[in-house]
């Protein structure tokens, strides 16, 4: 059920998210850019027009209005209106979403508010995710999950060090193996941006527990090797050790060939444009950032500013990509 359900979540969400954006610049007055607007903590004002705003809500009171939803949506569109709500100084009505929201699907709603608001928050108002976020949690106080998503709108603030600590609350709360999963690969890419290496690749380190198979080891895998290199532990042969036998041709497997010195950097910057699975996840994203792992590995300061230069460019700004390149330029 579990799995399922973040499936759903996170398919909707993102594409709600990409709906309400669009709607957002045709009915805009003025052009803006959601991603990259300051955040305001004081205020919590957003710079969309007010008949923008106004018929994102109309949306969202349309859609819930027919009965027909399932639990898994009705919880995710209540979810997004209780932010939109918060977005324009509603926060009694806000509130009331997500008391409905525990009605509707008590034992899984934040899960569903978990996922979805850090995707919101990218492409909008960070401030109002983050009021969404504490209401959510004066109902389920200390939930991993919702303590994980508010890490996350943190860090998309680059407060790596605010969203530390709320990992480490959600450590102690969190008692499902998944969601300690969860928890350790955030707390790995706020260490990781702090410069804390050692411990951001023992997290990630951590989040391997209980992963059954290599696709879900990957990202972590390759994580876990870039905070090894910055560390100054052996990454390649750790690295060897966990791929084995395993094929590295599904994305993103190129990238663990490139780093094990199995494939030119060529090779990688090839997959990267033509392999349909990296096409889809944008992965001339990653393949930038890992090649600039493997400059610093080498030494070589020069290769690896480009590369992480070439990150952030590649990367949308609510990518863990892009922050940790963000943070590896201001320590080269």
């Amino acid at each position: 059920m579990r799995l399922t359900l973040v499936r759903a979540a996170g398919a909707l969400a993102v594409l709600l998210t990409a709906q309400v954006e669009a709607l957002a610049q045709r009915n805009a007055v003025d052009s803006w850019d959601p991603s990259v607007r300051e955040f305001n903590s004081s205020s919590g004002t957003s710079a969309i027009p007010a008949e923008t705003r106004n018929a994102t809500l109309d949306g969202l009171n349309k859609i819930l209005s027919t009965s027909k939803l399932s639990a898994v949506d009705r919880t995710l569109y209540l979810g997004i209106r209780a932010y939109q709500l918060s977005r324009v100084g509603r926060e009694a009505d806000s509130q009331k979403d997500i008391a409905e929201m525990g009605k509707v699907l008590p034992s899984d709603w934040q899960v569903v508010m978990a996922l979805t608001l850090p995707a919101l928050a990218g492409g909008g108002d960070r401030a109002a995710a983050l009021r969404t976020l504490d209401n959510a949690l004066q109902r389920k106080p200390g939930d991993p999950s919702l303590l994980v998503a508010q890490s996350q709108v943190y860090m998309q603030l680059a407060d790596f060090q605010r969203a530390l600590g709320l990992l480490d609350t959600a450590m102690a709360s969190a008692t499902a193996p998944g969601d300690r999963q969860r928890v350790s690969y955030n707390r790995g890419l706020a260490n990781f941006n702090l410069g804390n290496y050692a411990q951001a690749a023992d997290d990630f380190d951590a989040t391997l527990a209980g992963r059954t198979n290599f696709k879900a080891k990957q990202w972590p895998l390759l994580w876990r090797y870039a905070a090894q290199i910055r560390a100054k532990r052996d990454a390649r042969a750790t690295l060897a050790r966990d791929v084995g036998g395993e094929s590295l041709n599904e994305w993103p497997g190129p990238i663990a060939r490139f780093l094990l010195g199995k494939s030119p950097v060529g090779e990688l910057e090839v997959a990267a444009e033509s392999d349909e699975a990296a096409k889809r996840s944008n992965g001339k994203c990653p393949a930038a950032f890992f090649i600039g792992v493997d400059a610093v590995r080498r030494g070589d300061k020069q290769k690896a500013r480009e590369q992480f230069q070439l990150a952030q460019a590649r990367c949308p700004t609510v990518s863990e990509l892009n922050w940790a390149a963000a943070s590896e330029l201001k320590r080269l």
